[in-house]
């Protein structure tokens, strides 16, 4: 019993010693990949010819409770030559069928969404999955997008009277996706004026 005991002591400190050994390797490694993989994201909610600066290193906050959210949210600024002509909004939809699901939104200063992805969530495959790029085409419908106030009946599904499309047998999860996203367009369009006075103040999400 105690030999036993012996060796799978010995077993597990060696098994914690690999995993710390190769967590230590691999940070740096998987810190760039995830670098990498918001930048791809941003590029493809903001087009990259309407920016010359890296969208992943130039990022304000914005307060919690400002999108019905209980966390401050990152906000990625796109500037050309000195000056603001979009931002990339984080922003957790709380109200999906499974949970929350968190999106990215493009917004230009015009208040034309630019592009949406959705970078996470729990929804039932088959279903409320199509809000992902990799199942469908859905997302794309709301670039060139536009919202003239917070009301804007145009801002739901078709069920709800809206322009954006349901899946069958799941409207909570776009209705949930729609309105955050109309959020976050509404809230930029009327937040331009501070976000450029915070372009300076900005940190390394990183």
């Amino acid at each position: 019993m105690k030999n036993n005991g012996g060796i799978l002591a010995l077993a597990a400190f060696l098994s914690t010693g690999l995993i710390a050994i190769t967590n230590s390797l691999t940070k740096d490694t998987i810190t760039e990949q995830q670098r990498l993989q918001l930048l791809q994201v941003l590029n493809q909610v903001i087009p990259t010819d309407i920016h010359n600066n890296m969208l992943s290193h130039r990022c304000t906050l914005i307060p919690k409770l400002h999108l019905n959210i209980t966390q401050p949210m990152p906000v990625y600024i796109a500037i050309k030559n000195g000056k603001l002509l979009a931002m990339a909004v984080e922003a957790i939809a709380l109200d999906g069928y499974n949970g929350a699901i968190k999106v990215l939104v493009g917004v230009d200063t015009n208040n034309t969404v630019l592009g949406v992805r959705v970078l996470q969530h729990n929804e039932t495959p088959g279903l409320g999955d199509k809000i992902d790029l990799n199942i469908s085409d859905w997302v794309l419908s709301f670039s060139g997008k536009s919202i003239e106030s917070v009301t804007d009946k145009r801002w739901a599904v078709y069920k709800d009277g809206g322009q954006f499309d349901q899946f069958t047998g799941a409207t909570i999860t776009p209705r949930a996706v729609v309105n955050t996203v109309k959020k976050v367009a509404w809230y930029a369009s009327q937040n331009k004026d501070k976000i450029i006075c915070q372009q300076n103040n900005y940190e390394d999400p990183q």
